[in-house]
């Protein structure tokens, strides 16, 4: 429970980390755009994206841990701060994004998570972070431009988590501990 408990508090906290690094982190921060970071050579996203694919896991482990209904409850209190703390034109996109994109996490995630951890994290991640990206860039901006930005930038987070799923899944399971 303490654990499921702290993946919560985190997830909440990558939402508004993550409006808040849109202005204010980034190797190129421009007037009236967002902060810029590299994510592979000659590809940049707003930083913001970095803290969204960590969302997508941390919403995974409070599954794990607290059970499905607090991963859902976990994605409507999240939509609602998305709306609450997003700059007042990119509300409607970056909270229909974040619904969206953590819903269809949670879909993929569930019947795969009891088996095969590992991959349905990477697999739920990687179909929440094509979601969010496609839905908040073309409800934000009417684009797609800078999807693959996104994505990639979004993506790194899901696989630099990888190794604490796996050392997760190898802990439980020497302890005893199953999955809510």
């Amino acid at each position: 429970m303490v654990e499921g408990g702290i993946f919560l508090l985190l997830f909440c906290l990558t939402i508004p980390l993550a409006n808040w690094m849109i202005g204010h982190v980034g190797t190129v921060c421009l007037s009236n755009s967002p902060c810029l970071l590299p994510v592979a050579p000659g590809l940049m996203a707003p930083s913001g994206v970095v803290m969204i694919g960590i969302a997508l896991v941390l919403r995974d482990l409070v599954q794990r841990r607290l059970g499905a209904e607090f991963g859902l409850a976990a994605i409507i209190v999240g939509t609602a701060i998305s709306a609450l703390v997003a700059p007042r034109s990119l509300v409607l996109a970056s909270a229909m994004a974040f619904f969206i994109s953590e819903l269809a996490d949670f879909a993929v995630y569930t019947p795969l998570a009891r088996r095969r951890l590992v991959l349905a994290v990477i697999a739920s991640g990687l179909i929440g972070i094509v979601l969010d990206s496609l839905v908040f860039l073309w409800l934000a901006f009417g684009s797609l431009d800078f999807l693959l930005g996104q994505i990639v930038g979004k993506a790194w987070m899901v696989l630099l988590s990888i190794p604490f799923i796996a050392y997760l899944r190898r802990r439980d399971e020497r302890i005893g501990l199953t999955p809510a």
